[in-house]
């Protein structure tokens, strides 16, 4: 129990931030909430189906290599979760922000569902997408503290995001209402995202500063490379993707098929920027027995 309701508070913290958000959303205009939850449904699917299965598998290699007192390995697993992540976050990030009012078009813009709820929960999703990657590496960062049976660190770190956020939700939403800006619902998704950077990057530093994590060589390359694939996909679906009222234009069916198809095709895009760039999969070999040089 000890480890246990720590870890729950730590682990929890994005959805606790949704909390207070949800809350605020409840004094602003109607259809707030909505267009928040509808945004964060989206938001968690990419987080759902693969940062909470990596973080679920690597927790028991980090508790082993621990339990081993092997170092090396330790950081080689993390360094292959976080490469993986980014791998995975970045073009999904990407391709949320680019695709997002097509995307809740397609799935939600129907009945009593209008144009106007679209650009809202556009606004929001845009505002969510930007901490995607944030959310992802917390999945892999905390467990890393975890299976060492520290749990006090990351939910120390946990409360100064959740203060974070809760400063930033009245510092971006009440200048928004007050000068009549449209959508201060997306300045509370955006606080949260940022409020994310802020837990993701101190759970990273301590395991950094205290030589828990050591960087595997290659990560500028590698780095390098996963932008040049992320700048070609995002050229191709700007340049590429019908605009809004094409989109809304067509039927259930049309929509469904035009989303299936821009989606393949950024997701091709990108891995075809993977590999012209020279990207291979060498370099997520879950090992700590190549050393932690510095990139």
């Amino acid at each position: 129990m000890k480890l246990m309701l720590p870890g729950i508070l730590g682990s929890s913290v994005a959805q606790i931030n949704l909390l207070f958000d949800t809350l605020i959303a409840s004094f602003l205009v109607a259809g707030s909430v909505s267009w928040l939850y509808y945004s964060d449904r989206l938001v968690e699917f990419p987080l759902g189906v693969f940062a909470i299965a990596l973080s679920t598998v690597i927790l028991p290699s980090l508790s082993r290599s621990h339990a081993n007192d092997s170092a090396d390995e330790f950081s080689g697993t993390l360094d292959w979760g976080l490469r993986l992540v980014l791998l995975i976050g970045i073009p999904s990030a990407l391709g949320l922000f680019i695709l997002a009012r097509p995307m809740i078009t397609t799935l939600f813009m129907y009945r009593d569902f209008g144009a106007g709820d679209v650009d809202m929960a556009g606004l929001s999703l845009m505002a969510y997408a930007i901490g995607l990657p944030a959310f992802m590496l917390i999945k892999v960062l905390a467990p890393g503290f975890y299976s060492r049976k520290d749990p006090r660190t990351p939910v120390r770190i946990a409360i100064v995001a959740l203060l974070t956020n809760m400063v930033l939700n009245i510092a971006f939403v009440v200048p928004m209402v007050q000068l009549g800006i449209p959508g201060p619902h997306a300045g509370l998704a955006l606080a949260t995202s940022i409020a994310a950077y802020v837990n993701a990057g101190l759970l990273f530093w301590v395991l950094y500063r205290d030589r828990i994590y050591r960087p595997r060589t290659g990560w500028r390359r590698f780095t390098l490379q996963l932008l040049l694939a992320a700048v070609l996909m995002v050229v191709v679906l700007v340049w590429g993707v019908p605009a809004l009222s094409e989109w809304i234009a067509r039927d259930v069916a049309g929509r469904g098929l035009t989303l299936m198809l821009w989606v393949g095709i950024g997701a091709l895009v990108y891995l075809a920027g993977l590999r012209l760039s020279g990207l291979r999969w060498s370099a997520f070999r879950p090992s700590g027995r190549t050393g932690g040089g510095q990139a």
